[in-house]
């Protein structure tokens, strides 16, 4: 039986019991119906997990300490994906997938073609809303590090930023190179995927200027909720963990 993971929004205690937040008390009597005395695996993002009990007391519960693992899941290749954005659901979407492929951190852009347009208060809900995304995605693939979501910037201030210094592939669907032509990375990888639309020529000629090499994905054009996954996916095969 798969023992239920919950994220601990503070750094886990050291001893004694451990008290936990409404939220996460809620979604583990009310939605997932855990009962007093069933086992559950609390992480706090700063690695390893801490396997426990669930006890009820009225309407608190707490969890009684077990061992404390030192476990890592994460993949050796430290892999940023830098999505523009999608429309609708495609971006929830995206990051889920993403952080179960095992990005180490997801930076959303605004590109030119870019369905949806965010902004101000709608901007910082939304980056919000898909950090919480990426914590269910570490609670549900075994994670205990949770990828780094960061605010939405646009492509031009992305490129100028300290990710310099990283090695930046940027998908395209035509005069690309093939991933596994590719050297392995020793320095952390920044992939570059655009929107529904695709890259515009000036963004192209933006990327390449700032050193981001052109690849592709195979003669198909993919979707920008696919080519990136299917990116990340092929790069774990053959830098990663798979």
């Amino acid at each position: 039986m798969m023992i239920s993971r919950f994220f601990f929004p503070c750094p886990l205690p050291d001893s004694g019991e451990i008290e936990l937040p409404d939220a996460l008390a809620h979604h583990a009597l009310r939605v997932l119906r855990l009962r007093d005395g069933d086992p559950l695996v609390l992480f706090d993002g700063r690695g390893g997990e801490l396997v426990a009990r669930l006890q009820v007391r009225g309407r608190d519960a707490f969890a009684v300490r077990g061992e404390h693992h030192a476990l890592e899941r994460e993949s050796p290749l430290s892999l940023v994906l830098v999505q523009a954005l999608a429309s609708g659901e495609k971006m929830d979407w995206i990051v889920q997938k993403a952080v179960e492929l095992g990005v180490s951190a997801l930076v959303p852009v605004h590109a030119e073609r870019s369905v949806l347009k965010l902004s101000g208060d709608r901007a910082q809900k939304r980056v919000a809303h898909w950090r919480q995304v990426a914590i269910s995605a570490c609670e549900q693939s075994g994670r205990n590090r949770v990828p780094e979501i960061e605010p939405i910037t646009g492509l031009r201030e992305y490129l100028a930023s300290s990710a310099a210094a990283a090695s930046r592939f940027v998908l395209t669907p035509v005069d690309g190179r093939r991933l596994a032509s590719l050297a392995r990375p020793e320095a952390a990888l920044h992939l570059l995927v655009g929107p529904e639309g695709g890259w515009s020529d000036d963004e192209l000629a933006m990327c390449q200027a700032a050193g981001c090499v052109p690849v592709g994905l195979g003669p198909r054009v993919l979707r920008t909720e696919t080519a990136g996954l299917a990116a990340v996916a092929a790069l774990q095969a053959l830098c990663g963990d798979f």
